[in-house]
């Protein structure tokens, strides 16, 4: 082996790596302002969700701690019970063995991720909370998920999240305007939140297309740490905090969010469409086509036609209100769905029903 002396090489493109991958993470995790503390509460009713929490991030301390698989399912649980099940590890598919080899080793600036959308399938678990022998459940207080009502065409809803301490996720928001529920098992994690709206200017640092399709966070975990918490600590809307082990935390639609494992963690995840959100996620569904994700190839391109279908099915005075809404928001005060309900009732005391089929028929004027 050959070595050189590099007593007089300086270079930041070298160091800042190591920068990154040795900086402590407690000056950034500590001494939050109190305006920015994410509301911790030991749970909600649905109605109390409904009413109130449905757009708001907050951290839930008691549901957690009573799923089965809370206590039981560890790194090294799964280790014992899965070593040669392959699981995602972003773009790499390992053994569960493997994984935790390197999860153990690991001196990366930015670590390997399990994300894994299949795990309740290569586990064999049961999830539900009338499931025979259910590992989980989702919390009540979220109440229906109205996705399920697309049965096997339902998008990717759940995974698994397994990494050592410094992995993460940079800035992004959750797919199909949907809200999530962030459960730690181990460990813990630092978030990181902001709001989003057509008014409001993305979190610092993080760069927008001009359709907002595009988020671009080009800098790692602890370049961004280094370089714009500061900054992001005191921009208005910001939201950070702490979930620990037997706690989950609510991500509302739409809202950026930034997520480091302070330690070797697990935790479950899932995405769901609660009754008051709906309107939007039949917008996005609707007027963002191509930024749809998740579904099946052959749903993809008709998902919002095959959700309103359902829903029509099963919630039929779900369903209008929400386009009631929707059509709202559109024009900003009463909308074509109202207009048609409302004016037919008060001219000749009739009263205006419509179908979910989607023949040659249909208005094609109906959102």
């Amino acid at each position: 082996m050959i070595s050189f002396s590099c007593w007089n090489l300086f270079s930041d493109v070298l160091y800042r790596p190591f920068q990154c991958a040795n900086t402590s993470l407690e000056p950034f995790i500590t001494k939050i302002p109190r305006q920015n503390a994410i509301q911790r509460l030991e749970d909600l009713t649905c109605d109390e969700y409904a009413e109130t929490w449905t757009d708001k991030p907050f951290i839930l301390t008691s549901p957690v701690k009573e799923w089965p698989v809370y206590g039981k399912w560890t790194p090294e649980y799964l280790l014992k019970q899965y070593p040669n099940v392959e699981f995602r590890a972003e773009a790499v598919d390992w053994p569960m063995s493997k994984y935790i080899d390197y999860m153990g080793n690991s001196t990366d600036e930015s670590p390997l991720y399990v994300f894994d959308r299949a795990f309740v399938e290569k586990t064999g678990i049961n999830t539900g909370r009338t499931a025979p022998d259910a590992a989980y459940w989702s919390p009540d207080a979220f109440g229906d998920d109205l996705f399920e009502v697309l049965g096997e065409h339902r998008p990717d809803c759940r995974w698994m999240i397994l990494g050592p301490k410094r992995s993460g996720s940079t800035f992004h928001k959750d797919p199909n305007a949907t809200n999530a529920w962030n459960a730690v098992l181990t460990g813990s994690k630092y978030w990181l939140m902001f709001p989003s709206s057509s008014s409001l200017p993305p979190p610092p640092g993080v760069i927008l297309s001009d359709d907002h399709s595009e988020i671009t966070s080009p800098l790692s975990i602890a370049e961004y740490l280094l370089t714009f918490h500061s900054l992001a600590r005191s921009t208005p809307g910001c939201r950070e905090g702490i979930c620990y082990a037997g706690e989950i935390l609510h991500v509302p639609s739409g809202w950026f969010h930034l997520v480091v494992n302070l330690e070797d963690s697990l935790a479950l995840t899932q995405n769901f469409v609660p009754k008051k959100q709906l309107p939007d996620v039949l917008g996005f569904l609707r007027d963002q086509r191509d930024q749809v994700s998740g579904f099946k190839e052959d749903v993809c391109d008709r998902a919002y036609e095959l959700f309103v279908e359902r829903l029509g099915e099963k919630y039929p005075e779900i369903l209008e209100a929400a386009l009631i809404e929707l059509d709202k928001k559109a024009k900003n005060g009463r909308g074509k769905w109202e207009e048609l309900t409302k004016g037919d009732e008060e001219e000749d005391g009739g009263g205006f029903s419509f179908g979910f089929g989607f023949g040659e028929e249909d208005d094609d004027d109906i959102p």
